[in-house]
């Protein structure tokens, strides 16, 4: 079960000063973005929910109806009327899965959160990018300490993000840093396919993501230098794609990933590489993961070419889950990111100030 921890510091003799939450308006609208909590939702049913309507999407949606859905014993999904007790998710064509809870059920953040994914198919795929980073914008010091800016729960987060996910996606400089195993051992649920970006063939073999029989793993390199090195780093096959020794074709390292049959794929990090995704238009949904910390300076989240004038700025709609001490903004890219609508639902109206 999560935790949600809250620090509050008070003067001695003077109580607790009491969690406030206000509206600030924005701008007019009919919507109002979903805060939600995710401590105490972690639940084993809504878990195996989740995985299967992951597993199901493509088949469910082949068949191009609106149907319900109720679980197996075995964790699958099998067709029920949608008014019968059992129905846990309903399909709805173009717009994907939608779930049978309702407030104040406390599972329902986890279903909010994480059904967009989980509706990703063949013809409608996704692509979701995940920063955590402080208060003031950096993911990690100069030094490239980052364990742990965000909390454990923002961990977990990434942990169901790779088991609902077909590929995992980082770049050399995480994998130097952080050494990550990119695996699902803290959740039910199967590991990706791992994906290395290194344009310079600049990482050694000694890395446990090359190293860990329990995931494939691709190491991506610039055309290039697919002959400067053996055709395997450690296990990890060595695949070139175009670019050159100081960066990649993000274009064309998408287009490798999908023609493995890649519905949803996952952009860890770091800043660099989900910048580089963000910055040639590649990511349906970007979270966000903001700390109660101040680092100063260090290693920078996003950084994009400046906008010509704050109007050109994303402005892209939101939704907003409590996630232990850190606040996630599931932000959605699609459609006219300047002006905070996707597709044609208007802007949230309420920002929620914790």
């Amino acid at each position: 079960m999560l935790l949600n921890h809250r620090a509050i510091i008070t003067r001695p003799g003077q109580p607790p000063p009491r969690l406030i939450i206000r509206a600030v308006a924005q701008q007019p609208s009919e919507t109002v973005p979903r805060e939600g909590d995710l401590a105490g939702a972690e639940d084993e049913l809504a878990w195996t929910i989740l995985l299967a309507a992951s597993g199901h999407a493509e088949r469910v949606a082949h068949a191009g109806q609106l149907a319900a859905f109720g679980l197996t014993r075995e964790g699958g999904l099998q067709p029920v009327p949608r008014d019968d007790d059992r129905a846990v998710l309903t399909w709805r064509p173009g717009s994907g899965w939608e779930s049978h809870w309702s407030d104040p059920d406390p599972r329902l953040p986890l279903m909010d959160l994480y059904l967009p994914i989980c509706s990703a198919t063949t013809e409608r795929p996704m692509t979701v990018g995940h920063l955590g980073q402080s208060l003031d914008g950096f993911i990690a010091t100069h030094a490239g300490e980052s364990r742990w800016v965000t909390g454990q729960e923002n961990l977990l987060h990434m942990h169901r993000l790779r088991a609902l996910t077909d590929a995992v996606v980082v770049g050399a400089a995480t994998v130097a840093l952080d050494d990550p195993q990119l695996t699902t051992r803290l959740v039910e649920g199967p590991n990706p396919l791992r994906v290395v970006l290194d344009p310079g063939r600049r990482l050694g073999d000694q890395y446990r993501v090359f190293n860990d029989p329990s995931a494939e793993t691709l190491y991506i390199c610039a055309q290039s230098m697919v002959d400067a090195g053996p055709p395997r780093v450690g296990l990890a096959k060595v695949v070139g794609v175009d670019g050159s020794a100081d960066g990649l074709d993000v274009h064309a390292v998408m287009q490798l990933l999908r023609d493995r049959g890649c519905t949803r794929i996952f952009v860890e990090g770091g800043g660099v590489t989900v910048s580089m995704f963000l910055e040639a238009n590649l990511l349906d949904r970007l979270h966000m993961a903001i700390a109660p910390l101040l680092i100063g300076d260090g290693r920078p989240a996003i950084r994009l070419r400046p906008p010509a004038a704050l109007g050109d700025c994303v402005r892209p709609r939101y939704r907003v889950f409590r996630m232990g001490g850190d606040v996630l903004f599931d932000c959605e890219l699609g459609g006219d990111t300047t002006t905070g609508t996707a597709e044609t639902t208007a802007p949230p109206s309420v920002t929620r100030v914790i």
